[in-house]
């Protein structure tokens, strides 16, 4: 069980955390590079929390595959590590458009508890589509604060697994990390989490994550936020 109101703040990851769309992304990123036999944990290693241009670098390193890194004006294409992530935006958006999302219930009991005890909460994510997810899902007005990729390119925070996103939205929430719960379902932002001393550092394991999220730092791992409130 988590003491939830004995913080100051909650930040939370949004894909995989609040809403389950890291499924969307595993599919945007599996229809991307399906030339390289692009598998599940590819998706967890290489991609997972992580910017998505840093995230399509470091699954092509991976595979020996160089390209010029572009600019993020490039047209959805192959041509450059920009082009190529511009893609795996068009896809995600088009899942997204198609399938809708649907928050996850344990993730919302636990925002009821912190807006009941008026614990301030944020969302953090590497994704630029942050907000478009949250109105999807119906709950863009749940969070105090929202630092997404637009975000970090707007004030150069650096990416997780670097700790900025996370201590910027603490400072957002007027609270110390040491103060804050972050809420982390990729081992890039559990690693974050700790890197930046916070107070408690949650993993939720969706699937077969654990020993990764244990791995790189977390306090606790749970399958649902809902365990935490039994």
């Amino acid at each position: 069980m988590v003491d939830w109101t004995s913080f100051g703040a909650v930040l939370f990851d949004l894909d995989g955390v609040v809403t389950p769309t890291a499924a969307i992304h595993e599919k945007a990123w599996a229809d991307l590079f399906a030339r390289w036999d692009f598998d599940a944990d590819d998706y967890l290693t290489y991609v997972d929390g992580r910017p998505r241009y840093d995230g399509v670098k470091a699954f092509l390193d991976s595979r020996g595959v160089e390209l010029p890194w572009g600019d993020p004006s490039d047209p959805p294409g192959d041509g450059t590590i920009c082009a190529m992530g511009n893609r795996k935006d068009e896809n995600f958006n088009a899942v997204l458009a198609r399938e809708g999302i649907e928050p996850y219930a344990g993730t919302l009991k636990v925002l009821d508890v912190l807006d009941h005890a008026g614990v301030p909460s944020a969302i953090v994510s590497s994704s630029k589509n942050a907000g478009t997810v949250l109105r999807a899902a119906g709950i863009v007005g749940r969070f105090r604060a929202v630092v997404d990729g637009l975000v970090a390119v707007e004030h150069h925070l650096a990416g997780k697994p670097e700790p900025a996103m996370f201590t910027y939205a603490a400072q957002q929430l007027g609270v110390t990390p040491a103060q804050a719960v972050v809420v982390e379902d990729a081992s890039s932002g559990v690693a974050a989490g700790r890197a930046g001393d916070f107070g408690l550092v949650v993993g939720v394991d969706r699937g077969g994550n654990r020993e990764a999220l244990m791995a790189a730092g977390a306090s606790i791992v749970v399958d649902d936020l809902d365990e935490t409130l039994q």
